[in-house]
């Protein structure tokens, strides 16, 4: 069966498990297993795992393996899992996604090739690595278009890799004007975009479904109410699918523009589904009166991860 814009693999809320972590900032895979089972509960489609949000950028290769390998299994197959393999040297990067793609996982999310502010390789490069990655593995590949990686990927060089690039078939747009450029995406590149997917914690996501995105890579902590918005846009039901998203936009926002990726950690804490919500040294604590407004956010809207392990 071909797998297709009309007919994709994968759609819908799968959004990124944080990485939990003790006080003294060593792996807590107890709190780690029940964020996994709390975010099923939630109501995902499915999870990604090693994103920006997951902390990536503090953990070593070894813990990468841990957390890969404890992910997979404990999930066992409940839903899919996307694992985050991004690396600067193809190399590394095609070996991390083929470990992960062993080891059970759904998709592979990768950035293209960048490193600190300044180091950036051309178009063909990256078409390269994509396209290396590709004979590499045989599990669909995500390209994360994200203001992070500082490199400009225009939605003609994106639909160019869909269309020749065998497993490069998913898209997770984070720049700005989103819409826009997931628009363009798909009228460029056609039934090749499997997936053209919304990011940045769905503070863009109903302009970007109305664009065509079909999946939506959002924080953690509330599936539960961001699912449902998905949803009633999929059966057409605009009016429910606004009023949804108005009911949930203070909450997105606050995690977009204040908290960042420690929200959704903050609000399993808060839950008791984690014992910590530290991030890992050098990355500062949330100040308290984020976490405060933050909190009173959550509260209004009594999201499931305020009762889960009541």
């Amino acid at each position: 069966m071909n797998h297709s814009l009309s007919n994709p693999r994968y759609r819908g809320i799968f959004p990124v498990a944080p990485t939990t972590f003790t006080e003294a900032g060593a792996l807590d895979l107890d709190s780690q297993k029940r964020c996994l089972d709390f975010m099923i509960d939630s109501g995902v489609d499915g999870i990604c795992i090693l994103a920006n949000f997951s902390e990536q950028f503090l953990l070593s290769d070894d813990e990468r393996e841990v957390l890969t390998r404890t992910a997979l299994e404990h999930v066992a197959g409940r839903v899919p899992v996307i694992v985050t393999t991004t690396h600067f040297s193809t190399t590394v990067c095609i070996e991390r996604s083929r470990r992960a793609q062993a080891m059970g996982a759904a998709m592979l999310m990768v950035m293209p090739p960048y490193h600190g502010a300044t180091f950036r390789v051309p178009e063909a490069k990256i078409f390269e690595f994509y396209a290396q990655l590709s004979d590499a593995v045989s599990i669909p590949i995500m390209v994360q278009d994200a203001p992070a990686s500082g490199t400009v990927l225009s939605a003609a060089f994106l639909a160019k890799m869909a269309t020749e690039i065998e497993q490069l078939s998913y898209f997770k747009i984070e720049t700005p004007g989103a819409a826009s450029k997931l628009r363009e995406l798909i009228r460029l590149g056609g039934e090749a975009i499997e997936g053209p997917w919304d990011g940045e914690e769905a503070i863009t996501l109903l302009a970007d479904l109305d664009a065509g995105a079909t999946g939506a890579m959002t924080g953690g902590a509330f599936a539960d109410g961001i699912r449902p918005i998905i949803e009633a846009h999929r059966n057409g039901d605009a009016d429910l699918a606004f009023t949804l998203y108005q009911h949930w936009l203070p909450l997105i926002n606050h995690e977009n523009r204040q908290a960042g990726f420690l929200a959704a950690k903050a609000l399993m804490k808060e839950g008791g589904v984690i014992a910590c919500d530290a991030p890992r040294h050098p990355w500062p604590a949330m100040h308290p009166e984020v976490r405060k407004g933050l909190l009173d956010i959550a509260r209004r809207l009594d999201p499931l991860v305020l009762r889960w392990a009541r």
